[in-house]
């Protein structure tokens, strides 16, 4: 009897270590925390709206309206909101993540399509396209604190990981500007491949990789020397830059080619394809680089790939083009934005496999997606 209780106590002490050890490692509410929220922000460029999705529900719970052709969704990383640029509109949004209302409307210019933080959340920075001007914003106050000039339809602005360069790819001249991050003094203009679009920078701050979707294309730049290093050939126009978080790899995807472009960042030079589908488009990786999960628009799917071992495994059908993924915090759930569908596909990530879980409608045309717990 007494060996009986003896095992019953170990029984019980051993629940109540791995009970701990849930509470420790769960980002997202549960029955353990109940106090939090965990929720997805997805933009609808025809509807003008946001809709807020409860991932433990698995429900819209709320649509905000945020102005014409939202996009470029942000969770803020330190403060309970998520920000936006209206394209139509010209202005950034500020979405109060307590009471699913816009908090704030941020005059910046003419057709933003996207925006930065800094990397400790005191600043956002936007490039307006149609005003060719960056503009950095003090987060806590909303008030603009420095503008700047760039060159010719800037695409979007892009903050170093140690905060103190701001690169802006300028799609009209083909070139990227680069401006102090505390002042917006320029610091260089370098010329790149042809209408240059998306920018990852290597978290040294050394080097940064920028697409140009005029052409077959990608151009790694040198950020401490100001000049162009080269101009890597791909097998089709570039479409998405995932950087592997320890920078060493950048994976590039290209629908025309109908795979992936491998970049060894260190020496600058293309390392391997994968064919993955009919046409891949954007892509997510996991924080210890372990799964890439790569959305195809034009099969209605998404591919996961083992990416140490170079193996892709079974696709998992989603809705109509799928484009923006995210992963929650816990990487339990991959949230897969379908354009096509006007939905936002929810994908089990945990083993043995993928699988599909449910689909929850959203607005019209709906493109980007951010997601926070709070």
């Amino acid at each position: 009897m007494r060996r009986l209780n003896q095992r019953l106590v170990f029984i019980l002490l051993l629940l109540a270590v791995l009970a701990a050890r849930e509470i420790v490692l769960q980002s997202g509410p549960s029955f353990l925390r109940p106090g939090l929220h965990l929720y997805a922000y997805v933009a609808s460029v025809a509807d003008g709206a946001v809709t807020v999705v409860d991932l433990v529900r698995l429900a819209p719970v709320a649509t905000i309206n945020a102005g014409p052709s939202p996009s470029g969704l942000r969770e803020h990383p330190t403060r309970k909101e998520i920000w936006g640029v209206s394209t139509g509109g010209g202005y950034v949004f500020v979405i109060d993540a307590a009471s699913s209302r816009v908090a704030a409307n941020i005059p910046v210019g003419a057709a933003p399509y996207a925006l930065d933080f800094s990397p400790d959340g005191a600043r956002a920075y936007v490039a307006a396209s149609g005003a060719n001007t960056l503009v950095a914003i003090d987060c806590a106050t909303r008030q603009i604190v420095a503008r700047a000039r760039t060159g010719r339809r800037p695409w979007l602005a892009r903050v170093s990981p140690k905060g103190d360069v701001v690169v802006v790819p300028n799609r009209d001249d083909s070139t990227v500007s680069l401006f102090d991050a505390a002042t917006l003094a320029p610091l260089g203009t370098i010329g790149v491949a042809p209408r240059p679009e998306q920018v990852v920078i290597l978290p040294d701050g050394s080097k940064a990789f920028v697409s140009a979707s005029g052409t077959n294309q990608i151009s790694a730049v040198d950020l401490k020397r100001k000049v162009l290093l080269t101009n890597l050939p791909l097998g089709g126009p570039p479409a998405d830059l995932i950087l592997k978080p320890d920078g060493g790899e950048l994976y590039v995807t290209a629908p025309e080619s109908h795979g992936l472009e491998i970049i060894n960042t260190q020496t600058t030079e293309v390392a391997e394809s994968m064919v993955l589908g009919f046409a891949p488009t954007h892509g997510v990786l996991t924080a210890d680089a372990t799964w890439l999960y790569v959305a195809d628009a034009g099969a209605g799917r998404v591919t996961p790939v083992a990416i140490s071992q170079r193996r892709v495994m079974a696709p998992v059908p989603v809705g109509d083009r799928p484009g923006s993924c995210r992963l929650d915090p816990n990487e339990s759930l991959l949230l897969v934005v379908n354009e096509g569908s006007n939905n936002l596909s929810v994908i089990r990530t945990r083993p043995p496999q993928p699988s599909l879980l449910t689909m929850i409608p959203v607005g019209n045309h709906p493109r980007d997606i951010a997601v926070k717990v709070f």
